[in-house]
């Protein structure tokens, strides 16, 4: 398979064959500014950063364009893929490791050898995802407990040896990634490339951390830690989760280990934006602490310079970051800010693979979370993983793609719209075309009788109101505080009458 090769020197700022080296202008700053790309203040990783990262990006630093942000704003419905050696195991996705045994982290450490997913197939993933309705994936490269899913050229030189309390660091040279494992393929590659082929958009998952490489102690609750951090104050210099008197203790960072850190967690990031094309999202997760911000902050610089419209999520960057994303819970209203926003919810019970059918919770809980974002402004992301072969539940397939059949129905209301004024009235939620023409009211349960009561829209004189996937217009009139009174046919009284099964949508022309 052909890489997409970008050579550039790894000192940030060297000049590059088609990368901008110039600094932005005080005019582009300017209008950076003012256009509000912040996070809102009770966003919880903006929470944990703020004691060091500043909230005024530096000069020579300017966000994605707006036809970036607007692009990202278009994509409303996508999902999320996590995958990697813990599903050898049928666990969830890294985090179970912290509570293992020396000798079971030791086995976890090991999975790579046999991690072998013959049943993955990357254009079999993409007609899955258009079936679903859905315009954009991410993809966990590398979780946190460091195995990468592409070929890296970095080189893992420490790790922990649990086995050896001792001594609990050891040298090693491996890149502890796919390429050694039975299967090599690059599958950050194969996805990449069948997401061109089928104009997905691309969103590459990255964990700032890395729990298997001893020189990222102990960052982002890795499993070793240094005396350090064990005051709450030093602790920052690290993160506030860097220190557990259960981890496993060892000496101070060195300044060796230290730039060997910030080295190879710049060049994965480095290659992840450079050998595959165009990549329109970055997903960054965790945090760095204050000791190394300086040297992280430069590395968002050259990933903004590789890919200038490339939209960063903020996770442990503030407001560098281009987009935010409210985890397992969507936002209770419009958010107060112009940095974008996409919601992520698990389908089943765990962000990795979940075995158990009865987990997943329903196609009407999918439709019922996207359109409840979509109104407040946002979009909806939902999360789930393959089995160690690369297949997806049969369960989370057919609920996922029965909500690509509602989008068939429905989706006019959904893709390229905005958020009016008014979001919500009642159990009624609202978008609207980008151009304020029509005004969609999606209503999740079906009027039971003649007439259906829409508050806080006024269609244009003689224009049409119709029920989304229904080919007859439905007679309206006014109601005196300014909404709207459909009579609902007799047919539709009867479920399988109805174009859909559950969230109706009701289009008018507005003046």
């Amino acid at each position: 398979m052909k890489k997409f090769l970008l050579i550039i020197p790894f000192l940030f700022g060297a000049t590059a064959t088609g990368i901008a080296q110039t600094d932005p202008s005080a005019e582009q700053v300017r209008q950076d500014r003012a256009r509000g790309v912040v996070l809102p203040a009770n966003d919880w990783p903006y929470k944990i950063t703020k004691a060091y990262v500043e909230d005024e990006p530096d000069a020579d630093y300017i966000h994605a364009s707006e036809a970036a942000h607007e692009a990202f704003r278009d994509i409303k419905f996508s999902i999320r893929i996590h995958w990697g050696v813990y599903s050898k195991w049928g666990i969830e996705a890294s985090w179970p490791m912290l509570k293992m045994s020396n000798g079971k982290k030791t086995e976890y450490n090991e999975l790579y050898k046999t991690f072998n997913p013959e049943g993955f197939d990357a254009d079999e993933w993409m007609a899955f995802f258009k079936r679903c309705g859905m315009q954009a994936f991410a993809f966990t490269t590398k979780h946190h407990d460091g195995f990468s899913m592409f070929h890296t050229g970095t080189r893992v030189q420490q790790r922990a040896n649990y086995l050896n309390p001792a001594h609990p660091i050891e040298s090693c040279d491996l890149a502890y990634s796919i390429e050694e494992t039975p299967f090599k393929r690059d599958i950050v590659e194969e996805l990449c490339e069948a997401a061109h082929r089928n104009n997905i958009k691309i969103d590459l998952y990255y964990s700032h951390n890395d729990w298997y490489d001893a020189d990222f102690r102990p960052y982002f609750n890795h499993p070793l830690t240094v005396d350090a951090a064990r005051d709450a104050q030093t602790a920052l210099d690290f993160a506030p989760d860097s220190y557990d008197e259960k981890r496993i203790m060892t000496p101070n960072l060195t300044q060796e280990e230290k730039s060997r850190m910030v080295a190879r967690h710049r060049e994965q990031l480095r290659e992840l934006l450079a050998n595959y094309g165009k990549i329109d999202m970055i997903c960054l997760d965790g945090q760095f602490g204050r000791y190394v911000w300086p040297e992280i902050k430069e590395t968002v610089k050259m990933m903004r310079r590789l890919q200038p419209d490339l939209m960063i999520r903020a996770r442990g960057i503030g407001n560098y970051g281009d987009y935010y994303q409210p985890e397992e819970f969507v936002p209770e209203g419009k958010e107060n800010t112009n940095m974008p926003w996409m919601s992520i919810c698990l389908l089943g019970n765990v962000f990795a693979y979940d075995s158990v059918a009865e987990n997943y919770k329903g196609t009407q809980w999918v439709v019922s979370h996207l359109v409840n974002c979509v109104a407040k402004g946002g979009s909806f992301m939902v999360c789930i993983g393959p089995d160690a072969g690369g297949k997806f539940h049969p369960e989370a397939v057919r609920q996922l793609e029965a909500v690509g059949e509602w989008l068939k129905v429905n989706g006019e209301g959904i893709y390229e719209t905005r958020a009016r004024d008014v979001w919500k009235s009642g159990n009624i939620c609202f978008t609207r075309s980008k151009d304020s023409k029509r005004v969609y009211a999606f209503v999740e349960t079906f009027p039971d009788g003649k007439e259906l009561i829409i508050p806080s829209v006024t269609p244009a004189k003689k224009s049409k109101v119709r029920l989304l996937g229904y080919n007859k217009p439905l007679k309206w009139s006014p109601t005196v505080d300014g909404g709207i009174k459909i009579e609902i046919p007799a047919a539709l009284q009867s479920p399988e009458n109805r174009p859909c099964e559950y969230a109706w949508t009701f289009r008018f022309e507005i003046e």
